[in-house]
């Protein structure tokens, strides 16, 4: 990798006339900053952010808090955000707390983790960013955001006492069993995640308000927990369907799985025998057969909303939207029955 110094030496030029042609400044001719772009590129030149932060006494690096990379959710979210910094010539710092891999999904029960996600804001401060986006694994509100941290925050996928990004859980399960109900289902049945969390709680008031405005009966004998596991919603399904009901809207694409398999096992066709649709929009569930439908997370559009307004934060513009609710998309695959 080039220096400075060794590109400036290649074109001949003073090493204060390369860095302000990398950086738009300076007075050289439109010939000779190509030529010095053109030769650290080809020289493999990248600036020292570090040094060059520590000179303007400022930075465009942006810290991010991962709960847990693996998570399902976190990738798309990030990848949003490194998308819209890049375009806006920010770099980011990534720290990953790995709270799934140590605490299981039960993690956010675990009052363990909140000194380590303060840590990390500090050792964040300490790399002298210019902002922090937290990424929840879990929407729930987030209370580990240290007192009196002066860095401007965001949070995306959760909300808390900074500016917040998610999306509407309520009204996607709404408009998910409304596409059960425009396509002929009468007797709904709803397989629930863990019953405490916000995500279960948010979709069940969606699903009751989708069949009140349709002045549908929801009967309480088709509400079963899956607990967000493959083998909850084999179980689930298994009582839903032994008890007449003739669709069912299933809180996770995990948990349709279970129900995938009960069908394989009882002969039953999803999309002809039952409807079901279902939440996530995991990538088996365009593998199976048929392609279960199923409610699409805004999680790419989630960070690039996040860290346009931890730019907006960082650049001094003060945020007035303290939680942004993003809309989901319903994808209609094969396991709904179209009458």
């Amino acid at each position: 990798m080039a220096t400075i110094k060794e590109v400036a030496k290649e074109c001949g030029v003073s090493i204060a006339t390369v860095s302000n042609a990398l950086n738009g400044t300076g007075r050289a001719s439109e010939e000779t900053k190509e030529r010095i772009i053109k030769t650290a590129h080809e020289m493999g030149y990248v600036p020292d952010l570090v040094a060059r932060n520590l000179k303007q006494k400022k930075t465009k690096v942006i810290g991010i808090i991962t709960e847990d990379i693996t998570v399902f959710n976190t990738v798309g979210i990030v990848d949003g955000i490194h998308e819209y910094l890049e375009k806006c010539g920010y770099s980011f710092l990534l720290g990953n707390l790995r709270l799934f891999k140590k605490y299981d999904n039960d993690f956010y029960k675990n009052d363990a983790y909140i000194e380590a996600a303060k840590k990390e804001f500090r050792i964040m401060e300490s790399q002298r960013v210019a902002g922090v986006i937290y990424v929840g694994a879990h929407c729930r509100e987030i209370n580990v955001i240290p007192k009196n941290y002066k860095v401007p925050t965001v949070i995306a996928y959760s909300y808390g006492k900074a500016p917040s990004v998610l999306y509407d859980d309520e009204e996607a399960a709404y408009e998910a069993v409304e596409q059960l109900i425009n396509a002929g289902a009468k007797n709904i049945g709803m397989i629930l995640g863990e019953q405490t969390s916000l995500h279960t709680i948010e979709r069940r008031r969606g699903f009751e308000r989708a069949m009140f405005d349709h002045k549908l009966l929801m009967n309480p004998n088709l509400i079963e927990a899956g607990n967000w596991h493959r083998r909850g919603g084999y179980e689930a399904g298994k009582k839903i369907l032994s008890k007449g009901a003739d669709a069912i809207f299933s809180m996770s694409d995990i948990m349709s799985v279970g129900v995938y398999d009960y069908a394989y096992e009882k002969n039953l066709k999803i999309g002809k025998d039952f409807s079901l649709a279902s939440f996530d929009n995991r990538e088996i569930s365009a593998e199976l057969s048929p392609g279960l439908s199923t409610m699409a997370i805004p999680l790419t559009e989630i960070g690039r909303a996040a860290a346009q307004t931890m730019i907006e934060l960082a650049e001094g513009k003060e945020d007035k939207r303290q939680i942004s609710k993003l809309r989901c998309s319903f994808l209609s695959r094969g396991s709904i029955i179209r009458k």
